[in-house]
């Protein structure tokens, strides 16, 4: 057998030791092997190599909220065109959303935010109308929330983290700690933003809403690929009953929805849907949820901080038609369930509207929330509808729903199919 080799080691005098001290600790500091600790921690988190990603695990982040029970995707689900699907007690989906606290309601209905990637930011200024008797617009365009007070997606994207009846965190600070509570967030956001992103509370956050937005202006939230758009591309036809609607639709005779409803002169799959247009449309006030607070009155646009002219008090910006099948309740409010009762509504500004009543309540529509404003000029364009041409019209809305929300549409007594 071989006999065990012995190593000696002689003994290191005070100067050698300090040499090897010097050595071993350099190596320690830079994390061995060459390679910094710094550019360890920048390196991104699989599956959020990129903003978006980033910002579409934030969008669903209840960690984000003051008692954890509320994300982004709370009041805008992905899976039901990002609105607020959540059912009340009356197992019927609420006019607004509840906050964090399970108790808070704002008094606004939580819009989709499908094809919001689309909204100019706030502005004054003017735009062609197509299909329209009336003269080009002139006025408030664009902007994010009912008010566009948020001149775009990022900005917009800052508030409800912060908002007292939303997700309920006190400051921006707040929020960083709270990003700073996951690894996997602080690595992510120090390797996509800088090494240096958390120094500043400011920049933080602004990192935090530049990465929703990023995400909200990705293609799953804008795919252009309902059967209005498949019947574009001849993938399909539209059946009778919807391409009676698509022709009332935009019609510039027989009635006023592409008026503020109808972006470009041409059917194109860009097609949004919506002018982008401020407009008071005399909707009535909702009496459900105002009822703590039943004399304060929604000034709509004139709340956006840019904005001072008395006379755009009870205006609301022209929502997308896209998804509108699947994202009830309607108008700012969420005062209308359905799309039938929402027709009726603007065809009952018309002389000889047969549609006196409210479907839902059996009752006359009540009188606009704000009354001076109201765009009667645009409201009175058109003919007054029949019941098969208000079924028509219902019938081509559906058709801008999107390809992945089209098992949502409930058919509520309308038969668009061809007999």
């Amino acid at each position: 057998m071989q006999a065990p080799i012995q190593t000696t080691i002689a003994p290191l005098n005070y100067l050698q030791g300090l040499m090897l001290w010097i050595v071993i600790s350099s190596l320690y500091a830079c994390g061995g092997s060459g390679s910094s600790s710094s550019d360890s921690q920048r390196q991104p988190i699989a599956g959020l190599e990129t903003k978006a990603l980033l910002g579409e695990r934030l969008f669903s982040e209840m960690d984000l909220s003051l008692n954890r029970t509320q994300s982004c995707a709370t009041c805008h689900n992905p899976s039901h065109a990002f609105v607020d699907n959540r059912l009340n007690t009356e197992g019927l989906i609420p006019a607004v959303s509840v906050g964090d606290d399970s108790v808070s309601i704002g008094d606004r209905n939580s819009p989709t935010i499908t094809y919001a990637q689309f909204i100019p930011e706030f502005r004054f200024g003017s735009r062609s109308r197509f299909n329209s008797q009336q003269s080009d617009y002139l006025g408030f365009i664009g902007g994010q929330f009912h008010d566009g007070r948020a001149a775009n997606l990022q900005v917009q994207a800052e508030a409800p983290p912060i908002n007292p009846i939303e997700m309920a965190l006190p400051d921006r600070a707040s929020v960083v700690d709270r990003l700073l509570e996951n690894p996997e967030y602080e690595q992510s956001f120090q390797a996509l933003f800088g090494a240096d992103v958390f120094t500043s509370v400011d920049g933080a956050y602004s990192a935090l809403s530049e990465s929703i937005a990023a995400f909200e202006q990705t293609h799953p939230l804008a795919t252009f690929d309902s059967k209005y758009d498949r019947s574009l591309k001849g993938e399909l036809f539209l059946t009778l009953k919807e391409a009676l609607g698509r022709a009332l639709f935009f019609s510039q005779t027989d009635t006023n929805c592409a008026t503020c409803h109808q972006l470009r002169i041409n059917s194109s799959q860009t097609e949004t849907f919506t002018s982008f247009e401020y407009h008071n449309i005399g909707v009535p006030v909702n009496q459900s949820v105002r009822n703590q607070n039943a004399a304060l009155l929604d000034d709509g646009l004139l709340l956006n901080p840019a904005v001072d002219d008395f006379n755009q008090r009870g205006k609301f910006k022209v929502p997308t038609l896209r998804n509108a099948a699947v994202t009830e309740p309607y108008m700012h409010n969420g005062v209308f369930r359905d799309l039938t009762t929402v027709i009726k509504f603007y065809d009952h500004f018309h002389s000889f509207s047969q549609f006196l009543v409210n479907p839902e309540t059996g009752e006359l529509w009540r009188e606009p929330e704000i009354p001076d404003t109201v765009s009667l000029l645009e409201l009175n364009d058109g003919d007054s509808l029949n019941q098969q041409e208000v079924e028509a019209i219902v019938c081509f809305i559906r058709t801008l729903t999107d390809a992945r929300y089209e098992h949502l549409i409930q058919g509520k007594g309308i038969v668009c199919e061809d007999s």
